[in-house]
């Protein structure tokens, strides 16, 4: 087409042209579009961990500003496909629970021993508080259970309860009354039409609009519940965190060093297993590393006898060395590390998998190759040996012998620290698949109108605690390295939020400006944030709980993980992330359960 001047005419300026190739390729579901499906997550990520890296009063986000990213992208129509948004909401999600469960596996039965009971009930206060506001709701502000329960699982970011509703509606329709009601709430006219026409099909939609609309403000409103509680209790989370971890240390006996020589003659000729004081509580024992007979400096063992004049360098607490002083003589001047002699000590690295999962008593260390294990190194933990301690991968263990049997032992563990930035990805996805499967099973509880299920974000959880605290089954080692999983947990919480955003940054913004929307956000944010602060309250001023515990039961009674990952980057450490995993399966259930209640009391 030319112009009056001879020069061509474009229809469109240049970016209008490439304005429109961009929204084509983004909404558009062909194999060419892929490269830009692509770019738009990548962009939403970019720039919400950006938004993240903000302050805000004293806070910053983190990768929650993903959450924001992604809804500001749907708003202006850059978004993905539907069922691309929700495998790969799904896969980010499973990602992030799974390294989370690997990594707290190992200490989590010791921590819901002594904690469990007391992190439940406060988890199943919330979801209770959150039933009598959806009740509150439904009665003095006039929205209708069917909306309501979905506000209420939005509200408290819980897919499972949502599903669970659907299906109750589905099958337990209300009222014709309170369909008309419903619909009407959701812009549906009838006019003269008999709204029990309806198909059970389209009445079980309502929930799903509550759901969306009080989903992002429920992400959001966890995550400023934390933000309130930190400073209605005056606390850095950091500086508490470092507190507590230094009185756990202090609960847990350092090891120490100390020479004794025998001079108890009841001793004489007496083998060294049947020593008086070895033994400590809970398995624990005094390691005797050298002895000293005349001139020779030894490695003694079980069967090694003892005289009256050798001197003894034994390993172990300070009360378990004042034992066993008072049975074998007295303190020694001569200190055995600085006697000269074949005798050395090293640190052994665990890196051989045959080894892995394996017990002390097992492996016959000492026998074996006449040394002594003195000392367990395990997360930057020093422990004393324990004849029935599993080994797992990356324990350190200080092994005291002859230069050549300490290195044969080194050979035998591995004792190779670069294979553990190795990461071993068919154990990891095998346990994913099992964690997808439990996720998906049904599991029928009396009285109930619909199966619970664990769901994507509690089934691979589960799993991946057991199998973390299992470590080993078969050739097959569960270890993943901390960058490793640390990045996994990062790729895998930030893939999840920008597609929460851009699922629903445009039904969030037309909500505030059109029909019952602001009031349903208004519900939601009520039924999300008042239960939080009243539990936290009673948690820390009567139960006397400390803020990464008490924010990881917030995240947990929400099954939260953005909330969770929140709490890790406040608090500088995985403390949230064992009293989240301690509430979660009941948690789950309860919400599920709440869900179906409400609709059957209240449809």
């Amino acid at each position: 087409m030319q112009r009056s001047d001879g020069c061509r005419r474009w229809p469109r300026s240049l970016e209008d042209v490439q304005l429109d190739w961009l929204n084509l390729s983004v909404t558009e579901t062909s194999p060419a579009s892929v490269a830009m499906h692509l770019l738009v997550l990548a962009l939403v990520v970019a720039s919400g961990l950006m938004l993240g890296q903000v302050r805000f009063f004293g806070a910053r986000l983190g990768a929650a500003g993903v959450l924001f990213s992604g809804m500001v992208f749907d708003h202006i129509g850059w978004s993905l496909p539907a069922d691309l948004l929700e495998f790969t909401g799904d896969f980010g999600l499973i990602l992030f629970v799974f390294a989370i469960g690997l990594s707290i596996g190992p200490g989590f039965l010791n921590a819901l021993r002594a904690q469990g009971l007391t992190l439940n009930m406060l988890a199943a206060t919330v979801v209770l508080l959150g039933v009598l506001l959806t009740v509150a709701v439904n009665r003095f502000a006039g929205i209708e259970m069917p909306i309501a329960v979905g506000i209420f699982s939005g509200a408290t970011t819980n897919t499972p309860s949502l599903a669970a509703a659907v299906q109750t509606l589905r099958d337990h329709p209300p009222s014709a009354e309170g369909t008309r009601r419903s619909l009407a709430q959701a812009g549906v006219s009838f006019g003269e039409e008999d709204p029990t026409e309806v198909s059970p099909t389209e009445i079980a939609k309502l929930p799903g609009l509550g759901y969306a609309i009080s989903y992002p403000l429920g992400v959001v409103g966890i995550i400023a519940s934390m933000l309130v509680m930190r400073i209605l209790f005056c606390v850095d989370p950091v500086k508490e965190t470092l507190a507590i971890q230094a009185s756990l240390q202090s609960q847990r006996p350092s090891l120490e060093r100390r020479n004794l020589r025998v001079t108890n003659p009841n001793l004489e000729g007496l083998m060294l297993c049947h020593l008086p004081g070895l033994s400590g509580q809970n398995g624990s024992r005094v390691v005797i590393s050298r002895m000293l007979h005349g001139d020779n400096l030894t490695v003694p063992h079980a069967s090694t006898a003892i005289h009256v004049g050798d001197v003894l360098l034994a390993v172990g607490t300070a009360s378990q060395l004042d034992q066993l002083r008072i049975v074998v003589g007295e303190w020694s001047s001569i200190d055995l590390m600085e006697v000269h002699g074949e005798i050395t000590f090293r640190w052994v690295v665990v890196t051989d998998s045959d080894r892995v999962g394996r017990s002390l008593n097992e492996l016959q260390l000492n026998d074996q190759f006449d040394v002594q294990v003195t000392r367990v190194l395990r997360s930057e933990i020093e422990m004393p040996t324990v004849p029935q301690m599993r080994l797992g991968m990356g324990d350190q263990l200080l092994v005291v012998g002859r230069s050549d049997m300490v290195a044969s032992v080194a050979r035998k563990m591995g004792d190779v620290p670069k294979e553990l930035e190795r990461s071993d990805l068919a154990p990891l996805f095998a346990g994913i698949a099992l964690g997808v499967l439990l996720g998906s099973v049904p599991i029928v509880l009396p009285g109930t109108t619909a199966p619970v299920k664990l769901g994507l974000a509690g089934g691979p959880l589960l799993v991946a605690i057991v199998l973390g605290s299992i470590g080993r089954i078969g050739p097959w080692i569960f270890y993943l390295p901390r960058p490793a999983s640390h990045l996994m947990r990062e790729i895998g919480i930030a893939i999840f939020l920008a597609t929460v955003g851009l699922r629903g940054g445009d039904r969030f913004v037309a909500s505030l400006v059109q029909g019952d929307g602001a009031w349903w956000l208004m519900a939601g944010a009520i039924i999300t944030v008042v239960p939080l602060l009243i539990v936290a309250t009673i948690g820390r001023y009567f139960l006397r709980l400390d803020y990464p515990t008490l924010v990881g039961v917030i995240a947990g009674s929400m099954t939260d993980p953005p909330a969770l990952s929140f709490a890790n980057e406040q608090t500088d450490s995985e403390l949230p992330s064992i009293s989240y995993a301690s509430v979660v399966p009941l948690t789950m259930i309860l919400r599920v359960l709440a869900a179906q209640g409400l609709v059957l009391t209240g449809g």
